[in-house]
């Protein structure tokens, strides 16, 4: 006899006459459904340019929180009035294709099972799924050109019959790891672009410029060597020269120069002074570059917009000279961990730092020591009873740290690990100023500092970016994803080097989300909490907890009570009618 899951599995099953879903009326979590429940909608007919899709699971994310409590105001919902035009949560999501309109039956067909890559741009302007386009959060709805034409073409993934639904959810997630390790900087001159090199007033070096210096439309000059006064004469952009400037005179010069966006790449030569470095450094253009080429230490730790190292893409490059082009490149500027080495992920306990630590543990070649940091060790004790057998396997030394309860400090920590170097990699999940200034302090001089969590443009932290000239540090921060790094993670799942369903930390039915926004917030559990739509009642339920309510399903878990496709098949048919 078929079972449940298996009919599920072939959308074998009646398609109902209305949906429970769940619909955002307005800010704040009494407007999230009805009475504290989902509604009931419609399950209209697809006309020729939409499909029908079913949910099949939905991933939830502290985003979810933001706009809920956030309602219109939420920048990606532009003022709309919720009450009157609604949307749903929920952009972490696997579906299954149940009917094709006919001008969309050469690209879909029915049974068909995609995930979505929710971060949308239509004609230049960002939208997203489950924030801008009603989400997940919903049974079954119709999907059109929003989701199919956008400007990056259709923001929905294949996925292959070998990966479950839980799985495909996390990929969204999975994928924002996977960008952090891929290079989003911009490290050359912008071709057309305007270039300001500042000197220092005495300086007398031979500086080179042995490429990109024919990028520009524009250099301007302020207190530069004769030496490269004469190099930029060579060149065919058009050359402004302003001389004597104070850090007070800045802005005015990028109004007049830039509009305001600032400059698209910098170049400071024999940097002493850290104040004037941080102030320079406020005025780099978004996916600018600052490149600072001395042999001096600066006299103190820079004043850093960490928020713009993340949102912004801002590159800091570097290098001792004289050849100015040196420190630019991919081949010099390193954007994953270190082979071999020791890294730190500061705020390993929830469901993103996990991530970025089992990436570590599981990446051929990756870092040798991994050092997670939380202020629970309740959480580091879900870290290691979920990761520490992928660590042995795959010949790792897993090492976990409570900054809260040890009487030494992190910082002093790290150094007796590393025998005083620092690490070669220091991976930040928390959004707060002060940790990611404490970060830098971990780092060896030619490591890496990652900056996963965002904090608002405008934010500072003070950074040794000495470093970045003297000995080729680096500093980095992405935002969001592309398809691109979400096939990444199915290719690796396909080929078993990736396991992204074990991040799963609890699992409900369609009346347990709002429960599991809470569970959020209230950080109940170390990993992604997962809401399987088509079943209605399940409460939320932590994994190491299904053994009271569902032994058949907590038997089939993985190590460390991780989830796989068996204990989901056993999920849907103990929940789908067995």
């Amino acid at each position: 006899m078929t079972s449940a899951y298996d009919r599920y599995r072939a959308a074998d099953l009646d398609v109902p006459d209305q949906a429970w879903a769940w619909l955002l009326h307005g800010a704040g979590e009494d407007n999230m459904g009805k009475d504290s429940a989902p509604e009931l909608v419609p399950i209209p007919e697809p006309d020729a340019d939409h499909m029908l899709v079913r949910i099949d699971s939905v991933g939830l994310c502290f985003s979810d929180v933001k706009i809920m409590r956030q309602g219109g105001s939420h920048p990606k919902l532009y003022n709309r009035d919720l009450s009157t035009d609604p949307t749903r949560l929920g952009h972490e999501v696997s579906l299954t294709v149940i009917e094709v309109g006919d001008n969309l039956k050469d690209r879909y067909h029915a049974g068909q099972r995609l995930a979505v890559q929710p971060d949308i741009y239509q004609d230049g302007t960002s939208t997203a799924y489950g924030y801008t386009i009603p989400g997940g959060l919903i049974q079954y709805h119709l999907m059109g050109a929003e989701m199919l034409e956008t400007d990056d073409g259709a923001c929905l993934l294949p996925l292959p019959d070998s990966m479950g639904y839980a799985e495909a959810s996390t990929l969204e997630p999975w994928g924002c790891v996977m960008a952090a390790y891929t290079q989003r900087r911009r490290l050359e001159p912008k071709a057309g672009g305007t270039m300001w090199i500042v000197g220092r007033p005495g300086d007398e070096r031979e500086y080179d410029f042995s490429s990109g210096l024919d990028a520009p439309a524009t250099i301007v000059l302020t207190d530069v060597p004769a030496s490269v006064a004469t190099l930029v004469e060579g060149t065919s952009a058009t050359v402004v020269v302003r001389d004597g400037l104070g850090a007070d005179d800045y802005q005015a010069l990028v109004d007049e120069l830039t509009d305001g966006a600032g400059f698209d790449d910098i170049v400071v030569l024999d940097p002493r002074s850290a104040a004037t470095v941080g102030a320079v450094a406020t005025h780099i253009a978004r996916r600018g570059t600052l490149n600072l080429v001395g042999e001096t230490e600066l006299d103190g730790l820079v004043d850093t917009d960490v928020g713009r190292l993340h949102y912004d893409y801002t590159a800091y490059i570097g290098g001792r000279g004289p050849d100015i082009a040196a420190s630019y490149g991919e081949a010099r500027n390193r954007c994953d961990l270190r082979s071999e080495g020791t890294t730190v992920f500061v705020g390993a306990g929830g469901p993103m730092g996990l991530m970025h630590v089992q990436r570590a543990i599981q990446q051929p070649g990756g870092p040798r020591k991994i050092v997670a940091t939380e202020v629970s060790d309740e959480r580091l004790k879900a870290l290691e009873d979920r990761l520490a057998h992928l660590a042995e396997s795959n010949g790792c030394e897993l090492i976990t740290f409570n900054s809260q309860t040890s009487e030494q400090s992190l910082r002093d920590f790290v150094l007796e690990l590393t025998d005083g170097q620092g690490a070669d990699d220091v991976v930040v999940s928390v959004p707060i100023a002060g940790v990611m200034a404490e970060a830098d302090t971990l780092m060896r001089s030619d490591g890496m500092l990652v900056f996963f969590a965002g904090v608002p443009n405008g934010t500072m932290a003070p950074m040794n970016l000495s470093a970045v000239y003297l000995d080729n540090a680096q500093y980095t921060g992405t935002s969001g994803l592309t398809i691109h790094d979400q096939q990444q993670v199915v290719d690796l799942a396909t080929q078993g080097a990736l396991s992204p369903g074990s991040i799963v930390g609890a699992v409900g039915g369609m009346r347990a989300a709002k429960d599991g926004l809470q569970a959020l917030v209230d950080a109940t559990y170390s990993g992604k909490v997962l809401v399987f739509p088509q079943v209605h009642d399940f409460p939320l339920t932590g994994l190491d907890e299904l053994g009271e309510t569902l032994p058949e399903v907590a038997a089939k878990l993985g190590p460390g009570n991780t989830w796989n496709d068996e204990a989901e098949r056993a999920f849907l048919d103990s929940q789908l009618g067995g």
